[in-house]
């Protein structure tokens, strides 16, 4: 690890976070990126916002003590509730996805009705809906939790019959409302992609977070010159298999470095950075 360059850095719940780890390795081959995944730990989506918060602090912890330059948050909930707090401890960029995903969902509306599915954490944030409308005022915002399709990338269930009856389910009350632009507001659940393009219809355009941060990563980072092909490290806090197996179907290798780590405890707790409300 001594030999690497000063990389990105991106944390996650768990392997979702990979859909946003293989867009900046597509824009930019030059830079290395440490990747950590929250796998002890998934889902955040129901856990309380403090908890949410003191496992952003320890992630990012981490990542800044690996040398990176930057941290990309790709997890929602996590951009959710904790961005602004991170960016108040930490000295470094830090950039979430849930901007850039509302900045994507307005260009691309015609008739101004967004749907938006997360996590219960980000939905009952209603993140994107304040930040949409702070971009386009009139959008008609409409928000529904899909906290198992968490659990179906993880399980890497995406051809499972099972996973079109939840996507069904979960989403026909938004084919109902006429939205021609669905967020998808959790980074597992590109994985999950053809299932919710098939159940919502060709006609509804679907945002893709990790697709839409790549500006704001190319806007904080100055670009690499070395023309050295950037390096890959991956680190989870458990089940070293299962996310091996899923990161070889989404990112189409087969060895990378990947290590266990266990996080200590945060200032958030020790410290009460910030007072609860």
């Amino acid at each position: 690890m001594k030999n690497k360059k000063q990389a990105i850095g991106v944390f996650d719940s768990g392997v979702g976070g990979l859909t946003v780890f293989k867009e900046i390795r597509k824009k930019f081959p030059y830079e290395d990126i440490i990747y950590f995944g929250d796998t002890a730990r998934v889902p955040y989506g129901p856990k309380s916002k403090h908890t949410v918060i003191d496992y952003s602090i320890q992630n990012t912890r981490f990542l800044i003590q690996e040398g990176v330059k930057m941290v990309v948050i790709a997890c929602n909930t996590s951009s959710a509730v904790s961005l602004d707090i991170l960016q108040k401890i930490f000295d470094i960029p830090i950039i979430g996805v849930i901007e850039a995903g509302s900045r994507n969902a307005v260009a691309h509306t015609k008739n101004g009705r967004i749907g938006v599915i997360g996590t219960e954490g980000t939905i009952r944030s209603e993140a994107y809906k304040k930040t949409i409308l702070s971009i386009k005022p009139d959008a008609e915002i409409y928000s529904k939790a899909c906290p198992l399709f968490v659990s179906l990338a993880e399980e890497g269930w995406v051809n499972h019959p099972i996973t079109k009856d939840i996507a069904n389910e979960y989403l026909h009350e938004l084919k109902d409302k006429d939205i021609d632009t669905l967020v998808l507001g959790c980074t597992h659940y590109p994985i999950l992609k053809p299932v919710i393009q098939e159940v919502m219809g060709k006609d509804v355009h679907l945002v893709d977070s990790a697709i839409s941060i790549l500006t704001d990563i190319e806007s904080k980072i100055s670009k690499n010159t070395d023309n050295c092909i950037g390096k890959d490290f991956f680190f989870v806090s458990d089940n070293e298999d299962k996310f091996c197996k899923i990161a070889q179907d989404i990112l189409n290798i087969n060895n990378f470095s990947l290590s266990k780590v266990k996080l200590g405890e945060t200032w958030y707790i020790e410290n009460n950075y910030l007072n609860p409300e």
